[in-house]
Order: structure tokens, then C-alpha cells, then sequence
């Protein structure tokens, strides 16, 4: 039992990690020619791949849960998904509500240093 959350949470790993690929790939293209876009191209690919294979394992550990009548490891389950596919799939939508959540709460505008250094 412990080794199928094992074999699962590895494979969870490696979906994120090439989802976090594609910045790095991206940076590798920029020669000349026709290759020019190869980079950014091979960063996209792997990085819909990753979102495929992050909801794949999501679904199967989710049956996991709800086969085996865990319904509260399913609700965790299901929000530590949420929570890590936002963090995942759109970073940019998350900055932004968390820069906005942070200015509705400690008064907006500064964004920085305050200019000691």
C-alpha cells in the first residue's frame, strides 16, 4: 500500500518537473536558422505533456481514495490538487491575486524596498 503512494507521489514529482521545464528548454534555443524556435517549441510540448500526466495521476489517485472509501484523504487530496495545480499550470493568475489579496490587506502602492540600503 505504501509503495503504490510511493510509485504515485514519484510520478507526481516528475509531472511537475516537466511542466518546470519548459523555462529551462526555452532558454536553450536562440541559435540561428530554421532552429531558431526549437527551445521554445520543445518547452511547450513537454510542458502540455506535463499538465496531461499531472492530471492523469491526479484522477488515478483520486479513484485510489474513493475506491477505498477514504473520503477524508480524497478531500485532501483534492485540495492539495487545487492548490498545486494553480501554483502549476498559472503562476502568472496567482501572482496576481496574491499581490492584489496583499494590497486589500496591508495598503497598496509600495511593491519594494523602502529605500534603506
Amino acid at each position: 500500500m505504501k509503495v503504490r503512494l510511493a510509485v504515485l507521489v514519484g510520478i507526481a514529482v516528475v509531472a511537475i518537473g516537466l511542466v518546470g521545464a519548459e523555462a529551462a528548454l526555452a532558454q536553450a534555443g536562440g541559435g540561428g536558422g530554421s532552429g531558431e524556435e526549437i527551445g521554445g517549441n520543445i518547452g511547450e510540448l513537454l510542458s502540455e505533456w506535463g499538465q496531461q500526466i499531472f492530471v492523469g495521476i491526479l484522477a488515478v489517485g483520486a479513484l485510489f481514495f474513493l475506491l477505498n472509501q477514504k473520503y477524508g484523504l480524497l478531500a485532501v487530496w483534492v485540495v492539495a490538487a487545487l492548490v498545486v495545480g494553480m501554483f502549476v499550470m498559472s503562476p502568472d493568475s496567482v501572482q496576481s491575486a496574491s499581490e492584489g489579496l496583499g494590497n486589500t490587506i496591508f495598503g497598496g502602492g509600495g511593491g519594494g524596498d523602502s529605500g534603506a540600503r
